[in-house]
């Protein structure tokens, strides 16, 4: 791999970024072989008060979920979509992100396996993802938890689908979304923001990444310009608060920060974190990044502020 010339990103980010360098590169792969590519390890998720397995109905068929409850919940939930650029990425690669965002936030989290491109190209993703946030708040009492304080959220792809079901929620009169928590989401699909052309080699997601994984979401291109596609592009006038986490090395980060930006000229309460030194999928490394695990305490407490 090309040494960046000025790097931007911390010692401990650069190791990890150049282990994943290291790897089959995706547009190299099919998205089968891509769901089976090695990624580095972290250490054994953290212990929560229980997890629970279940099938909830979808438009598709059924939709797998995890319910993670930590050990004094608030009656508050957190709908947790998955990143993976909506073709890799499972209820196992969210686990221990959702097991830290339980114990930091209080919340009940339930995490979604909603189905992935190309088998199904969008907006499949999004109609499981509403449909699940739907069936949250109507089995509300079943989950001991209040219908009126749901939060949706993500990473990266996920974001995306949270941001997506806010939107859809409001145009649907319902479920009430409290609050959305948006980790290094994709909110542009077409973007030529600068920190896409700055970081588009060298950080982890490449452009050519970007590429691919639009390539198997959306049909054509003008389902890119749809807004439950490229949420930056939306009516976002009556959405719900939001907190977006953004990294400094991310080709991404500059339309995450202009949807929080957006959100607050409209006069809607959101507020963005930018962590310096930093890859686009820094979260993942809590043991290694001390940046990761301050940005599960900020997320965790936005979710107690805003749902407690």
């Amino acid at each position: 791999m090309a040494r960046i010339a000025a790097d931007k990103l911390s010692p401990k980010a650069r190791a990890i970024v150049d282990q994943i360098a290291a790897l089959p590169q995706l547009p190299t792969l099919t998205p089968v072989e891509a769901r089976g590519r090695p990624v580095p390890l972290e250490a054994a998720p953290e212990a929560v008060g229980s997890v629970t397995a279940r099938t909830i109905p979808g438009p598709g068929g059924p939709i797998a979920v995890r319910i993670y409850r930590p050990k004094d919940p608030l009656r508050a939930a957190l709908v947790y979509f998955h990143g993976g650029g909506w073709v890799v990425g499972s209820l196992e690669s969210a686990d221990a992100s959702c097991r830290a965002l339980a114990n930091r936030s209080r919340c009940v989290v339930i995490s979604i396996d909603y189905r992935l491109a190309p088998e199904t190209k969008f907006p499949g993703a999004v109609d499981d993802a509403y449909a699940a946030t739907l069936w949250a708040a109507d089995n509300a009492a079943e989950l001991r938890i209040d219908s009126s304080k749901i939060a949706v959220g993500g990473a990266s792809a996920g974001g995306n689908l949270a941001a997506a079901v806010a939107l859809v929620a409001r145009e649907k009169g319902g479920p009430k979304i409290a609050f959305q928590l948006l980790t290094v989401p994709v909110t542009e699909l077409s973007s030529k923001a600068p920190s896409h052309r700055e970081f588009a080699v060298g950080y982890g997601l490449s452009a050519a990444d970007m590429t691919w994984y639009g390539t198997h979401y959306v049909r054509t291109p003008a389902d890119a310009d749809e807004p439950h596609a490229s949420v930056l592009r939306a009516d976002l006038r009556g959405l719900p608060p939001a907190f977006v986490i953004t990294a400094e090395c991310d080709p991404l980060r500059d339309d995450g920060e202009a949807y929080a930006e957006k959100l607050r000229e409209l006069g809607i309460r959101a507020s963005y974190k930018r962590y310096p030194g930093m890859f686009h999928g820094f979260m993942s490394f809590p043991g290694t990044l001390p940046e990761a695990t301050q940005a599960f305490e900020d997320a965790g407490a936005a979710l107690r502020e805003a749902l407690g």
